[in-house]
């Protein structure tokens, strides 16, 4: 299966994503590909949408390999069995997560302009422009169960066929378009994967923001 680019994805996920429609759901985009699709979502069930800001702390010697991730807000998971299998200590994680604590912080003063949204007690609904190793759309679970939703779903256009294995009960539900046997990157499913820009970031989030924290777009802005 192919994709014209990011919202074609984001149409064809929401689809797949109606018997979510009328639940107490937040869709929650992983920046920067994953928020085009996850705007889409958000329109289609007419949830709220955010942006879910994490960083995944990587192994030092092998980073595709998540020993733990850091939220916006201090938040930390850490996978205890990845740490002492790897033996990493605890100098050599400070060090990753200070680092990568910079990064986050940097995007966090470029996409917020708004409290993020409450996920405690709610569906969250994970969305990203598809998969390779899937560390990253993992820490965001892992993130987003800690702060307290009552379910997570991970929606993803493309992922490699073992990946469903390998998220384990990360996520409560995975929804992806197709696992070809054949998938070498992201890219090669997409006609269009230029690269996302911070501005359209912010643009989606903003668009969102004058829907309301509900999806609703506030009274008298609909346009005739």
């Amino acid at each position: 299966m192919h994709f014209r680019n990011r919202l074609e994805a984001g149409r064809r996920l929401s689809e797949r994503l109606e018997h979510l429609r009328g639940q107490d759901v937040v869709v929650l985009g992983l920046p920067r590909g994953g928020v085009p699709v996850a705007a889409v979502i958000a329109d289609a069930l007419d949830a709220p949408l955010d942006v879910c800001l994490v960083r995944k702390l990587g192994v030092p010697h092998q980073p595709e390999l998540g020993m733990g991730a850091i939220a916006e807000d201090g938040l930390r998971v850490i996978n205890q069995e990845v740490l002492r299998g790897s033996g990493v200590g605890e100098a050599d994680l400070a060090r990753v997560e200070e680092r990568e604590r910079h990064v986050l912080l940097e995007r966090a003063a470029r996409y917020r302009e708004t409290p993020p949204v409450p996920v405690a007690g709610r569906t969250a609904l994970v969305v990203d422009d598809g998969v390779a190793t899937g560390s990253t759309a993992r820490a965001a679970c892992r993130i987003t169960r800690a702060r307290g939703a009552a379910r997570i779903v991970l929606a993803v256009p493309v992922a490699p066929r073992e990946f469903a294995r390998r998220l384990g009960g990360d996520a409560d539900e995975l929804v992806c378009l197709d696992t070809p046997w054949d998938f070498a990157a992201v890219g090669q499913f997409y006609a269009d994967f230029s690269q996302v820009g911070d501005d359209e970031v912010t643009a989606c989030l903003r668009r969102a923001a004058s829907r309301g924290r509900h999806g609703h777009l506030p009274a008298g802005a609909r346009s005739a």
